[in-house]
């Protein structure tokens, strides 16, 4: 039960995590949203080794843990997070999550092939539909270029970078489903936080090389900055969700209901950002599809 719990409310903080930074994005780059929200991450996972006394943990990883756990964040945290950005710089929060939802796709084919893991007709049809659900709200997007606010969608440049990001994310949990040999919650915990660790030194390393100057980020917008911080914080607990439930129930069912975040970002977008969006009645009918195929699997769940 704790991981369908962890599943779902990594779905909500996921959306709101997009929502934020949909706003955020509006004044500043994305190159600057990554080196805003990625560091946050260490805190958060810090304070929940903290609270769950995980420290002796440690000594409990093998070397092909870490591997796996760092190759994890560098590819989901970077990668899969700057393209995940850009996705939603090009086509808003709402539309930016059918093509992301591709990445389930390789999640689930390996998590058949590499772990055994059973595949059963409905887990077939509600995988399907979550996948059919966000498809269709790109249907007829021609008559949607431009949102209320004047920002124009850029389809194509967004179907690329939704690619590029729906290969990291499909990637990445594979690689920390990989890693839980000896799974236990305080050794889900020290996963994320391994993998935020990478992440960052990797991300230092970008920003030597691409000798960033650290006044540019200093002197950022206040609002850009306000909104980063939220999707940072956002972003950091809905992964700690995440990797609690990878822990916990098979990724065939915690991959999809993570993809449920669509839903919440329609409500979420409507709410704060309804003048940048597109919510019309085509991702109303994705969303009434999303949650049928959620509940699917959640009725395949042993409790």
């Amino acid at each position: 039960m704790l991981g369908l719990v962890c599943a779902v409310m990594s779905a909500v903080a996921f959306a709101a995590n997009d929502t934020a930074l949909r706003r955020g994005i509006l004044f500043a780059s994305v190159y600057k949203s990554i080196i805003v929200t990625v560091p946050i991450g260490f805190p958060v996972f810090l304070l929940a080794i903290t609270l769950t006394n995980s420290w002796s943990s440690f000594r409990a990883l093998d070397l092909a843990q870490f591997l796996f756990f760092g190759s994890a964040g560098i590819i989901h945290f970077i990668f899969g997070r700057y393209f995940g950005y850009k996705t939603i710089e090009s086509l808003g929060a709402t539309q930016a999550g059918p093509i992301v939802q591709l990445g389930l796709l390789i999640s689930i084919f390996f998590a058949y092939h590499l772990f055994d893991e059973e595949i059963t007709n409905i887990h077939i049809i509600a995988i399907f539909l979550i996948i059919l659900a966000p498809m269709i709200i790109l249907l007829g997007h021609e008559g949607d270029k431009f949102t209320r606010s004047g920002i124009e969608m850029k389809y194509e440049a967004g179907l690329f970078w939704g690619l590029s990001c729906a290969i990291c994310y499909g990637i990445s949990p594979l690689l920390v489903k990989s890693g839980f040999s000896n799974y236990s919650l305080e050794i889900t915990i020290l996963a994320g936080f391994i993998s935020y660790i990478s992440a960052i030194f990797f991300l230092i390393l970008i920003m030597i090389l691409t000798r960033v100057r650290i006044r540019d980020i200093i002197e950022m917008d206040k609002s850009a900055l306000k909104w980063f911080t939220i999707t940072g914080f956002m972003g950091s607990s809905a992964q700690l969700l995440r990797y609690i439930a990878l822990g916990l129930i098979p990724i065939s069912i915690v991959e999809p209901i993570h993809r449920t975040s669509v839903i919440f970002r329609v409500m979420f977008g409507f709410v704060i950002n309804r003048n940048h969006e597109i919510i019309n009645v085509r991702v109303l009918l994705g969303v009434a599809l999303s949650i049928i195929g959620m509940y699917l699997l959640i009725l395949q769940i042993d409790f």
